[in-house]
């Protein structure tokens, strides 16, 4: 597969990766990292599953008005919303997996056009498609 980069960022992660430092390099965002308490750590800091979380609703809700557009479909309304829900846990192969459901709100759009939406997004979101057969995404109009 080959890619058109419009756009590249970077970041580092420094100390114990869960328990550390993240920073973007070109330094307008640091986070301090912490391992949920639901997987032992202290909670007191933010996790890679957050990040991913919050990355993937902001991209999928830019999907979904570019998708729209594209296939003549409707404008999207200005409080249409996404929120991700990432889960991590271990796999029955071994290692670690991640799953990720999407709910998204287009109120006052009606069933199956939000239906047509939203499958036009998964199809176009950059995240949808670098999980795509990778990891279980689930989605839900709300």
């Amino acid at each position: 597969m080959s890619v058109d980069v419009k756009y590249r960022t970077s970041a580092t992660a420094n100390g114990g990766g869960r328990t550390g430092i993240t920073s973007l390099d070109s330094g307008s965002l640091t986070v301090t990292m912490a391992t949920p308490t639901e997987m032992g750590g202290n909670g007191k800091g933010h996790n890679p599953e957050e990040l991913f979380a919050m990355g993937y609703a902001g991209c999928f809700l830019s999907a979904l008005r570019a998708a729209a557009r594209m296939q003549k479909l409707g404008t999207v309304p200005d409080d249409a919303t996404v929120s991700a829900q990432v889960g991590i846990g271990a796999r029955s192969e071994g290692g670690f997996g991640l799953e990720v459901a999407l709910k998204v709100s287009l109120p006052g759009v009606e069933d199956e056009l939000a239906q047509k939406m939203i499958e036009a997004a998964h199809a176009v979101c950059p995240y949808s498609n670098a999980t795509r057969g990778n990891i279980d995404v689930t989605l839900e109009r709300v």
